[in-house]
């Protein structure tokens, strides 16, 4: 759903169950009314829907009228699907995507759910076509209404690439539709070169400028998109006024990469740039109106150093239904939010900022034992906030604070019921440990409610973590998340096997540290074996768990995670591994946060891979997978040909493919199958083994 800028009216779309149409519906919400604007809406490359700046129109895109049914193949082939590369091309980086054009077929029924009709539909429903039906995959207006800035794709199509990739116009239209100006013709981008600083050549990530009229700004890589080029300038950052007749200007030159931009006014924007390899981060204060004024820093470090990190400047919906800086009435401050991460746990914050000299006021700061986030400033003083608060015992909640009266208490704008009562009491400590390595280590430990150490013993015990790279030990050690939040028992995570006698670790630290020039994952098996080792120890001394009731799971790069540990490690009875992969080979243009492609580093993919060390798991391993996993690097057969292996090896494992289902599971008889199956195989092999169930 999406509010009119004016908040007068709420727009949604809905699937009619009788038709299947997509309708477009509109509330009214003085009259609390509903009513239906459109049908045939499309929505296959994003909502389908905008309101336009003077809250009275919406900018819809509909499924064309009179194209007919979608086209369908005879299923016989009409030749050889054929591919092709020359020598010459350079060493790019081709991710492994699901779900892509495999023929001709696709490619038309593609095209068919693809195009779509621009209208503008006013309150009444009375609809006014803009140009022709297109491929258009992304469709914005400019702030005051006037222009139209539109992506559309374009033949050829590409086997590898998905169609975010593929041949594209960028066009500014006017607000009937009709064309203006182009401000880019994008080839086809089939790979990238070496690195997660990699980016296309060309304009990328355009957007209007919100503070102003119609204004485009963009960036385009002046280093050919490949960060192993030495450049002073990696990125130069665009900016084109309607009516678009003059040649755009240079509104910034980086030595990093563009990372967006909040608009203030013409005197006050705040731009942001970054470089992934090193984990830097850079703002700037610019004056878009005003370009001989030099920008000046006002933010530099790591943005791994969650310590020191001063938050993200905060920002409002103006009356066009665009994003705005916040900026206090006298001009001179900002406002900045933040988690406040700290060695007690995150507190979340709002600073009020000088932009003379940059000095800071702080305006709230969560306090112990609540949890309290801040959502929005209600005005532009810094005087009234709106925020979330919750406990361990207490759900979120949204309050609003007086913040010029520290006195005030906090005033209730909802009262959401515990949703899970029957667990209010659970136990929750967040604990703090070492590795061997001296890295500092966080997790957080429920414990079943009215349980005691001494008198009940240790507890049968799940673990779950998703591993996280670092270029420093330091970011790594510094603790995450906040003890104080609420105690959410979820289908998702581990925390429902506490109503099944269980202690749970969740989220335990797996940092995977590379300082300076050397790579994380080249050290990727002892650390995480060392991190698994500093758990165990920390719990079993705690008295909560025994070692021969420990089992560890996770989802996605947690799975992968849970097998290389199972290969590498007998810490545990047992292993929950969720929509993983496990042969690195079958993503040899890197993965996670490995930049390297496998012939760069052969031996670490090797090494990584739990597929190659099968032979090793000793310990029963339960794999589940959505049939449909379209996830990059997922793919279902990563679970199967792993299931493969263990059982040719002799090994103890059973594979669960949900159908219909994708990386993360949602259809209700998936979830409570796939808690089934994980409570079914921790009893068996961890809570109370039977004798198979035993080494």
């Amino acid at each position: 759903s999406n509010w009119s800028p004016d908040q007068r009216h709420i727009a949604f779309n809905q699937i009619d169950a009788r038709s299947g149409s997509n309708e477009l519906w509109l509330v009214d919400v003085a009259a609390r009314s509903a009513r239906k604007l459109a049908s045939g809406l499309n929505t296959v490359a994003g909502r389908g829907y905008r309101w336009m700046p003077d809250s009275q129109r919406l900018l819809v895109q509909l499924q064309p009228e009179g194209q007919g049914p979608a086209p369908v193949s005879d299923g016989i082939p009409t030749g050889p699907n054929t591919q092709q590369t020359r020598a010459g091309g350079g060493v790019t980086q081709i991710r492994t995507y699901q779900d892509l054009l495999k023929n001709e077929a696709d490619a038309r029924l593609f095209e068919h759910y693809l195009r779509s009709q621009a209208v503008l539909i006013d309150l009444a429903g009375q609809a006014v076509k803009l140009g022709s039906p297109g491929l258009v995959t992304s469709l914005t207006a400019s702030p005051d209404g006037r222009y139209l800035l539109q992506q559309r794709i374009e033949r050829p199509f590409s086997y590898l690439a998905p169609f975010y990739n593929f041949p594209s116009r960028i066009e500014v239209l006017d607000a009937q539709g009709q064309f203006v100006h182009e401000v880019a013709k994008l080839p086809l981008v089939e790979g990238l070169p070496t690195g997660n600083d990699a980016v296309r050549t060309g304009v990328r990530n355009i957007e209007w400028r919100s503070d102003a009229p119609a204004t485009l700004v963009w960036a385009e890589a002046q280093d050919g998109g490949d960060p192993s080029r030495e450049a002073a300038i990696r990125d130069a950052v665009m900016m084109q006024v309607a009516p678009f007749e003059q040649p755009p200007v240079t509104l910034a030159q980086l030595s990093m990469r563009y990372a967006g931009t909040e608009w203030g006014s013409g005197e006050l924007a705040i731009l942001s740039e970054y470089w992934w390899k090193t984990r830097q981060i850079k703002e700037w204060k610019i004056a878009p109106d005003n370009l001989a004024q030099a920008p000046k820093v006002i933010r530099e470090g790591s943005y791994e150093d969650r310590y020191k990190d001063p938050g993200t400047p905060a920002t409002f919906i103006d009356d066009r239904g665009q994003s705005r800086l916040l900026v206090s009435g006298d001009g001179e401050h900002i406002f900045r939010q933040g988690e406040g991460a700290s060695p007690e746990g995150d507190r979340p914050f709002v600073d009020k900022v000088s932009l003379r000299d940059g000095s800071t006021q702080r305006l709230f700061h969560s306090q112990a034992p609540y949890y309290e986030a801040p959502q929005v400033l209600l005005d532009a003083e810094g005087t009234r906030l709106l925020t979330s608060r919750e406990s361990p015992r207490e759900p979120a909640n949204f309050h609003v604070r007086e913040l010029g009266d520290a006195q005030a208490a906090p005033r209730a704008l909802t009262r959401f019921p515990h949703p899970t009562p029957q667990l209010k009491d659970i136990g929750k400590e967040q604990i703090r440990y070492k590795r061997k390595d001296g890295v500092d280590l966080t997790g957080t430990l429920y414990l079943p409610a009215g349980y005691d150490a001494k008198r009940d013993g240790p507890l049968p015990l799940l673990m779950w973590a998703y591993p996280a790279e670092f270029k420093s030990a330091e970011a790594a050690s510094q603790v995450t998340d906040s003890p104080y939040r609420f105690n959410a028992v979820g289908y998702w995570g581990p925390q429902a096997f506490l109503a099944m006698g269980y202690a749970v670790l969740d989220d335990f630290s797996v940092p995977i540290v590379g300082e300076g020039d050397k790579e994380p994952n080249d050290t990727y098996v002892p650390q995480l074996v060392a991190s698994a080792e500093a758990a165990v120890e920390e719990v079993v001394r705690r008295g909560v768990a025994d070692r021969q009731r420990i089992a560890v799971g996770g989802h996605s790069y947690g799975a992968f995670m849970t097998a290389n540990l199972l290969a590498h490690t007998r810490l545990f009875k047992a292993g929950i591994a969720r929509s993983g992969a496990y042969n690195r080979t079958l993503t040899p243009f890197g993965f996670q946060a490995e930049e390297r492609n496998f012939w760069q580093a052969p031996e670490v993919y090797g090494t990584m891979s739990p597929f190659n060390h099968a032979d090793r798991i000793k310990d029963a391993l339960l794999m589940i997978h959505g049939e449909q996993d379209n996830n990059s690097g997922t793919f279902p057969i990563q679970s199967e040909r792993m299931f493969a292996a263990v059982k040719g090896l002799g090994g103890n494992a059973r594979l669960v493919m949900l159908p219909n289902e994708s990386h993360a599971y949602r259809a209700r008889e998936s979830i409570l199958h796939m808690l089934a199956e994980t409570n079914r195989w921790l009893e068996t092999y961890v809570k109370s083994p039977t004798p198979q169930g035993k080494r």
